[in-house]
C-alpha cells in the first residue's frame, strides 16, 4: 500500500514538471518579452560596472586627478563657483521622469488608456530636458573650458609654491597655493597658456595638462548613458503613440509594453546614480 502512494506521488510531481517546462509555457510566471528584457539589462549593468571600474581604477591611482567641485562648478545663466548644482537639477529630472514612470505602469494595469498616454508624456519631457542639460554641459566643458577626449586643462597641484605667472586665473605674481588645489589652465587666442610656480628649492616649473584620460572617459561613459536616455526617450514616444491609438488596449495584457520599457528607464536611472557618484562626488 504505501508502495503505490509512493508511485503515485511520484507521477504527480513528473507530470507538474512535464506541465511547468512543456512548450509555450512561461517560465518564472514571467512573459518572454519581460523575461528577455532582464537578460537585456543584466548584460548592459556588466558594461556600465567595466567602465565604471576602469574609471575608478585610474582615478584613484593618479596624483593630480582634476577635482569635481572646481571642473563642475558653473552652471546656465552666468553661475559660477556653484559646485553641484546643475548635476543636481539634472539627476532631479531624470529621477522625477523614474516616477511619473511607475505611474504610467500603474495605469496600464489598470488599462487606463488616457493615464498611460498622459504619464508617458511627462516621463518623456523629464527625459528630454535630462538630454537638453547635458548638452548644455558638454557644450560649457568643450567650448568654454576647451576640455576634449584629448585634452585635459584641469589638474591638481601635487606640491606647494609660489606662482610666477598666474595667466587665465586671475593670480598675480608671488601668489602662493596649498597642495591639493584645483587649476584650470585656459586657452587665450588660441594658444594654451600653463601657469609656472616655484617649488619649495627654488625650482621653477609649469603645471602640466591633467591626465587625458579623465576627459576621455567622462565624454566617454556621461555619452554612453546619454545614448541610452536618447534610446529611451526614443522607444517611449513611439510606445506612447501606440498605447494612444489603442494598440495595447487591444491586446487586453496590462499593457506589458509600457511596464518593458519602464523596466529600461529604470535602470538608466538607476546607471545615473553611479555615475553621478563617481564622476562628480568621488
Amino acid at each position: 500500500m504505501a508502495t503505490d502512494t509512493t508511485v503515485q506521488q511520484h507521477q504527480e510531481v513528473h507530470a507538474q514538471d512535464e506541465d511547468n517546462w512543456s512548450g509555450g509555457k512561461q517560465p518564472f510566471k514571467v512573459s518572454y518579452g519581460k523575461l528577455m528584457m532582464w537578460y537585456f539589462l543584466l548584460s548592459d549593468a556588466f558594461t556600465f560596472a567595466g567602465f565604471l571600474i576602469a574609471y575608478g581604477t585610474l582615478r584613484f591611482s593618479s596624483p593630480s586627478w582634476p577635482v569635481p567641485d572646481f571642473v563642475f562648478s558653473t552652471a546656465p545663466f552666468g553661475i559660477h563657483d556653484a559646485p553641484l548644482i546643475f548635476v543636481t537639477v539634472m539627476s532631479f529630472l531624470l529621477i522625477i521622469s523614474s516616477v511619473t514612470m511607475v505611474r504610467a505602469v500603474q495605469e496600464g494595469h489598470r488599462e487606463n488608456k488616457n493615464g498611460v498616454v498622459f504619464w508617458m508624456l511627462l516621463t518623456i519631457i523629464g527625459g528630454a530636458g535630462f538630454l537638453g542639460c547635458q548638452a548644455w554641459e558638454w557644450n560649457n566643458l568643450i567650448g568654454t573650458e576647451h576640455m576634449t577626449v584629448l585634452t585635459n586643462p584641469f589638474g591638481t597641484h601635487i606640491e606647494s609654491g609660489t606662482y610666477l605667472e598666474g595667466d587665465g586665473v586671475n593670480i598675480s605674481a608671488g601668489d602662493t597655493f596649498d597642495a591639493g588645489d584645483s587649476y584650470l589652465i585656459h586657452k587665450h587666442d588660441g594658444e594654451w597658456h600653463q601657469l609656472a610656480y616655484k617649488t619649495d628649492g627654488g625650482e621653477t616649473l609649469k603645471q602640466e595638462f591633467g591626465p587625458k584620460s579623465f576627459g576621455a572617459l567622462f565624454f566617454f561613459i556621461t555619452g554612453f548613458h546619454g545614448f541610452h536616455v536618447f534610446s529611451g526617450v526614443a522607444f517611449l514616444v513611439i510606445i506612447m503613440l501606440n498605447a494612444a491609438s489603442g494598440l495595447y488596449a487591444e491586446r487586453k495584457n496590462g499593457y506589458e509594453m509600457v511596464e518593458k520599457i519602464g523596466l529600461y528607464w529604470h535602470f538608466v536611472d538607476l546607471v545615473w546614480v553611479f555615475v553621478f557618484l563617481v564622476f562628480y562626488l568621488l
